[in-house]
C-alpha cells in the first residue's frame, strides 16, 4: 500500500511540475520555450487556459490527497517504544538538608518545642587599623 502511494505521489509531483511550467504566463508563454507555441490551437481559441487550469487543479488535489494519506499511513506504523518495557525507576533523592523526624507531641500545658535554625557561618572580622597620629 505504501509503495503504491509513494509511486503515485512521485508521478503526480512530476506531472504537476510539467503542467505548471507549460501554463501560459501573464506576459509571455512559458510553453513556447518548450516548443509548444501552437498548443493553444489544439484546445481552441480560449480553451487552453481552462484546460491547463483544470489539469493543474486536478493534479494539485491528487497531490494533497496522496500527501495526507502518506502521512496517515506512516503515522500509524511502529507505535512501540524502547522505553515502554523499561522498569519505572524511583526518582533520585534531592540534595540539601536531611529530613527531620517529626517531634513528639508536647504534653498538655507545656510550651511547644521549636527546633533551632542552623547557624550561618560567620566571616572573620577585618583587623581594625588605627589612624595615624597627628602632630
Amino acid at each position: 500500500m505504501t509503495i503504491l502511494l509513494v509511486t503515485l505521489h512521485v508521478i503526480v509531483c512530476l506531472a504537476l511540475i510539467v503542467v505548471v511550467l507549460l501554463q501560459s504566463g501573464k506576459g509571455a508563454e512559458m510553453g513556447a520555450s518548450f516548443g509548444a507555441s501552437g498548443s493553444q490551437s489544439v484546445f481552441g481559441a480560449g480553451g487552453g487556459n481552462t484546460f491547463m487550469s483544470k489539469v493543474t487543479t486536478s493534479a494539485a488535489i491528487i497531490f494533497m490527497l496522496t500527501s495526507l494519506s502518506l502521512a496517515f499511513v506512516s503515522g500509524k506504523g511502529g507505535s512501540s517504544s524502547i522505553m515502554s518495557n523499561a522498569a519505572k525507576a524511583k526518582p533520585a533523592p534531592m540534595g540539601g538538608m536531611p529530613l527531620q523526624k517529626p517531634a513528639a507531641p508536647a504534653a498538655p500545658g507545656a510550651a511547644p518545642v521549636v527546633p533551632a535554625a542552623p547557624a550561618a557561618p560567620v566571616a572573620p572580622a577585618a583587623p581594625v587599623q588605627s589612624a595615624p597620629a597627628q602632630k
